[in-house]
């Protein structure tokens, strides 16, 4: 660098001491932050939120991730903003020295708002009713599916011997369609109601108890229809001959 006669470039003060003191402050607002990132992440049972407190310089907003703070963003009433603490670069020494000059009123205001819980919970109950088990409930309902089941294959292993290696059989049940498919002697499923209906019996869950409820008593209905089905295909077998020319 070359002085140019009636330029001054002399620099005053030092530029690095600024930045080191900058970083310095920063760095102690962000540990203190920190806790309070730590305390709101305990107080919302999550590992990621974001708050707002209003002070009487302006707004802060703290918004924390896995339990620490991921930027503290400090608004002046007079407009704009800094990040005191981010994940970017620093904030310029002019404006840290303001929001720093804020931040203990961000710290009031946060203890403001732990206030407002004091005694939140102390009328909340802490027992209970006690819990009644399903057990029995669950032992009938596989019960009567498991004899639903036994009805079902007795009927698949009929139809494999009458129509083949697997096919549906359907009929309406008081005005509702059950229809049966079987796969070799077993029943792939049961099904009540069409496309969407219910299965009693399937590959998967087994139905709820209140559906078992709903539809047990046409089980006998449905099986009636099966053996009117057998009937009418034995009738009509018991008139073939085979009269010799």
């Amino acid at each position: 660098m070359t002085d140019e006669p009636g330029l001054d470039l002399a620099l005053s003060g030092d530029a690095a001491a600024v930045a080191a003191r900058r970083d310095e402050v920063a760095a102690t607002i962000r540990a203190h932050a920190g806790e309070v990132a730590r305390e709101l992440s305990l107080l919302g049972g999550g590992d990621y939120g974001r708050e707002t407190f209003e002070t009487d310089a302006g707004e802060w907003t703290l918004k924390y991730e896995a339990g620490d703070v991921e930027y503290l963003r400090f608004s002046p009433a007079g407009g704009g903003e800094t990040y005191v603490v981010s994940t970017k670069q620093p904030p310029e020494p002019d404006a840290l020295a303001d929001a720093a000059a804020d931040y203990p009123a961000f710290v009031e205001a946060y203890n403001r708002h732990l206030d407002a819980y004091e005694g939140v919970l102390d009328d909340v109950p802490s027992t209970f009713p006690e819990v009644r088990p399903v057990g029995p409930l669950v032992a009938e309902r596989d019960r009567i599916v498991g004899r639903i089941r036994d009805v079902a294959d007795a009927m698949a292993s009929r139809l494999y011997r009458y129509e083949g290696e697997y096919g549906t059989f359907a009929r309406r049940v008081s005005g509702t369609r059950w229809e049966l498919k079987w796969d070799g002697e077993a029943a792939s499923y049961l099904r009540v109601g069409g496309e969407g209906g219910t299965y009693l019996v399937s590959q998967y869950d087994p139905p709820a108890a209140t559906d078992v409820r709903r539809y047990a008593d046409d089980v006998a209905g449905f099986v009636e229809a099966f053996n009117a089905f057998v009937d009418e295909l034995e009738a009509d077998l018991s008139r073939v001959s085979f009269d010799e020319p």
